[in-house]
């Protein structure tokens, strides 16, 4: 038994596909089968269920995968101390981030990184919350910048900085008359929000005072899964929604049929973009010089968080 095997029943048991699972280890599919039979006869059980249909985990395959997880985390840490005592700041550093701030976020900072560090190499994935925070406890990330803090023992939030969000409603909408944007305009427009599992979703109803999402009308079933499909709906007439200020930045801004507005009078409409990370990462210097970087290229539409 050794690592390389445990990490491939670990690969195995996420995709529940073996091909899958090969490729994701980079070796061909005959010889992941292969080293999982061999340790299937070295312990006298049988991990998988196979069909041609399906992978299924048995019972004592359960209580395997999870000694094999801790297994495989720890060697992971040791490999972590020893390249933090070489040099924290080389080696890749891997953050995930949320696809609301991913592609408005990231084009800013890389080119500085890079410049500041050349040494560190950022692998970069891009996800909704809750896989980003499991991704974390399964130390397949180093951090994820996310815009909910979770409330959990194992992880801690540096504060990088407060996105405002802005109003984005059709050219020819009735608001465009208004000089200012106030609560009560926000509680009557046809609010297009983003599929569930998206924070962004729940913090643009919680702005507007919604305590559950719209099920009657038009906009009742429009359920986007990225941002940039909202705002080519709200380009098409069929509603209003929040963006965060970062997007501001986005060529969606010229020729859209969108018409951007701050929301100056509720001060409330915001949220926090955090650097989260397990407490227990070693190579805290290289997590404070990217969320450093990060200040420091920030635009004006945002409030950056002085580090603590």
């Amino acid at each position: 038994m050794n690592l390389r095997d445990l990490k491939y029943i670990l690969a195995v048991a996420e995709t529940r596909h073996f091909g899958r699972a090969a490729d994701r280890c980079f070796v061909s599919q005959p010889t992941l089968s292969g080293q999982i039979k061999k340790l299937e006869d070295e312990l006298g059980v049988v991990i998988f269920e196979r069909t041609n249909r399906s992978v299924e985990i048995t019972a004592v395959g359960q209580s395997i995968l999870a000694h094999a997880r801790l297994a495989v985390e720890q060697a992971d840490a040791i490999d972590q101390i020893a390249r933090a005592h070489q040099d924290p700041l080389a080696g890749p550093l891997r953050i995930g981030a949320i696809p609301t701030l991913s592609p408005y976020l990231m084009p800013l900072v890389l080119v500085p990184l890079k410049r500041a560090y050349p040494k560190l190499r950022l692998v970069l994935s891009e996800e909704i919350t809750e896989s980003l925070v499991g991704r974390l406890h399964r130390h397949e990330i180093d951090a994820a910048l996310l815009a909910t803090t979770p409330e959990d023992a194992d992880l801690e939030a540096q504060p990088l900085f407060d996105e405002p969000f802005w109003l984005a409603h059709p050219s020819n909408h009735p608001l465009y008359e208004k000089d200012e944007i106030e609560a009560s305009d926000l509680e009557s427009i046809d609010l297009l929000l983003l599929a569930d599992g998206h924070c962004l979703a729940a913090q643009v109803m919680q702005i507007c005072h919604l305590d559950e999402r719209p099920t009657r009308g038009e906009m009742a079933d429009l359920r986007a899964a990225s941002l940039e499909t909202l705002l080519q709906l709200v380009g098409a007439g069929f509603g209003c929604t929040l963006v965060p200020a970062l997007t501001i930045r986005g060529g969606w801004m010229t020729d859209s049929g969108i018409i951007a507005r701050p929301l100056t009078l509720l001060p409330q409409a915001f949220r926090r973009i955090s650097l989260v990370y397990r407490r227990s990462f070693p190579r805290r210097a290289a997590l404070d010089a990217f969320a450093q970087v990060v200040r420091d290229h920030l635009p004006n539409t945002v409030r950056r968080i002085a580090a603590s």
